[in-house]
């Protein structure tokens, strides 16, 4: 893990967590795909998702606590969460003897998912028996995908979406489901990949993704939020071919 940052590496992070908060807040996700996405490109993912923890779980804890749906969230998906923590303890108990160039081609595939579910992915709906069952998988493979590449939106989005919650809930499950997943990613990354220095750079990256959060919020009033969810997706899926290739 790197025991010091230059000063053009802190302007690096600090200008992709602006990047990362506007996507944020136009589209209300992304911080975590948009700095490890970004970041995975010039230094190992690990570290990327170790840099991201403290600004995700706060602006997750945000998002958590704006409704009044919590109870019944927890409620319901008290099993999937359950899964998301095993699945990310478990594989992140394996992290220390995979190669980086498979880390970073696992970031590479998730990214490319994602993007390809956001731009052509259909519409699901699960009934309350399939989500019984379809619940602890879907949170045992999204554990798995964010342990091993730091992020959590697959599964996790496409599940979340097939349950029907009205659009506030949807953005309060988010929000719940993220933030246990950045604890969990957390506790499995502290002292290892999330030392002191890189703590210490993730704390101070709050400023600058909450900036950016401010900025897309106003952004949103003015930008064709269509056009902005292809180039946001149409990006992610080259940043994910270029890690595929290239790493």
């Amino acid at each position: 893990m790197t025991d010091t940052y230059t000063l053009l590496t802190l302007a690096l992070i600090g200008a992709t967590f602006v990047l990362a908060g506007t996507a944020k807040g136009l589209v209300g996700l992304g911080l975590p795909t948009v700095v490890v996405g970004l970041l995975g490109q010039v230094m190992a993912p690990a570290e990327a998702a170790a840099l991201m923890v403290v600004p995700s779980l706060l602006t997750n804890l945000w998002q958590t606590a704006a409704g009044a749906a919590l109870p019944r969230l927890l409620a319901r998906l008290w099993p999937f969460l359950v899964a998301v923590v095993a699945g990310t303890a478990g594989v992140g108990a394996l992290l220390p003897e995979a190669a980086g160039s498979w880390a970073a081609r696992a970031l590479g595939a998730a990214l490319l998912a994602y993007a390809a579910f956001g731009l052509w992915g259909p519409r699901l709906r699960l009934g309350a028996k399939a989500d019984a069952a379809v619940g602890p998988l879907a949170g045992l493979a999204a554990g798995a995908v964010t342990a091993a590449t730091g992020v959590a939106v697959m599964p996790t989005v496409p599940y979340l979406q097939a349950l029907g919650l009205e659009k506030d809930d949807l953005v309060q499950a988010l929000g719940l489901a993220f933030t246990v997943s950045t604890l969990t990613l957390g506790g499995v990354l502290l002292g290892g990949a999330l030392d002191g220095p890189t703590a210490a750079v993730s704390a101070g990256a709050v400023v600058p993704a909450v900036a950016g959060m401010m900025l897309g919020q106003r952004l949103r009033r003015r930008v064709d939020g269509v056009r902005f969810r292809l180039a946001f997706f149409a990006a992610l899926a080259i940043l994910g071919a270029r890690l595929l290739l290239v790493a």
